[in-house]
């Protein structure tokens, strides 16, 4: 068999950039991205098909102290997939080198017996003179079959950490056909959209207590419309009105935010009801987050 393929978990850190770096390996938008911490909260499978081999990698939520049973349950879900891949890219920021998160991160690979790079990101955001003590720390901390430096925004070092992947896949079965580039619903992308634009345009600890649910998704036939109805869960009644604002504002620009990017990712016109509920302590309550889907 010449064909050759292989699982690849994307782990690190908290805000290392592991979104970016998929969505950069795709070339296109899967994972949703912002700049605070713990944005991802699910695991995000996403294809590469090449000449000869399919990458299939996994985005993890970033590895975190827990506070909340949302946290435990992300952290728990990341650790998990060092079992069941075949490759593991450690992915720490240059910047940042020393993350809390990591000693958990290198306790939990040792004795692992399957390739482990490590990516150092977001070169792009300093000198290159930082690199060399970084790899000289962690070649100590883990003995890793390779370290990468890469810059998943702007691309650099991309072909080289691909390369090198290429060279850890064994031969294996085509997993999923070449037209389909992640096993995501539409309607977990649309959702994750909306939650983006509430990262985005939302500050402290309203980001972190929203969790969106979509309710109906159907298109409207012969009007070139997809109509979504969604709902954003929150904690309690005051981020309930903060995430609406003052006259509606808040939601208005979620909702118009989410809904042009809906239309570019979906190829269609989109009709977004969004509405805001609260379920009291949503992120310290098992039962809660299994009915919000974690």
């Amino acid at each position: 068999m010449n064909f050759l393929s292989g699982f690849i978990a994307i782990v690190g850190p908290p805000n290392v950039g592991k979104s970016t770096l998929l969505n950069r390996i795709l070339g296109s938008k899967l994972a949703i991205v912002s700049p605070k911490p713990q944005t991802t909260r699910n695991r995000i499978l996403g294809v590469l098909h090449g000449d000869g081999y399919q990458m299939v990698f996994i985005d993890t939520p970033g590895i975190h102290k827990t506070r909340t049973a949302l946290h435990r349950s992300m952290v728990k879900s990341a650790l998990a997939t060092f079992q069941e891949v075949d490759i593991i890219l450690f992915m720490i920021e240059m910047g940042y080198p020393d993350d809390p998160g990591i000693p958990t991160i290198v306790g939990n690979i040792h004795g692992i017996t399957k390739p482990c790079i490590l990516v150092i990101n977001k070169i792009d955001t300093g000198s290159k003179e930082q690199l060399l003590p970084i790899m000289d720390k962690y070649r100590k901390l883990y003995p890793f079959d390779s370290i990468i430096a890469i810059s998943a925004l702007t691309g650099d070092g991309m072909d080289t950490l691909i390369y090198e992947l290429r060279s850890n896949l064994i031969p294996g079965p085509q997993f999923f056909p070449e037209d389909m580039s992640t096993e995501l619903s539409e309607s977990f992308l649309a959702s994750e959209i909306i939650r983006e634009k509430i990262f985005r345009l939302t500050r402290n600890e309203i980001p972190y207590s929203c969790a969106v649910t979509i309710d109906r998704m159907e298109e409207v036939k012969g009007k070139n419309l997809l109509s979504i109805a969604a709902r954003i869960n929150v904690e309690t009644n005051s981020q309930k009105g903060i995430l609406i604002g003052k006259q509606g504002r808040m939601i208005k620009a979620i909702s118009r935010s989410a809904r042009l990017e809906l239309e570019k990712i979906f190829g269609t016109r989109v009709y977004l009801d969004l509405k805001v509920r609260v379920e009291k302590n949503w992120t310290r309550d098992t039962r809660a987050l299994g009915r919000l889907g974690y």
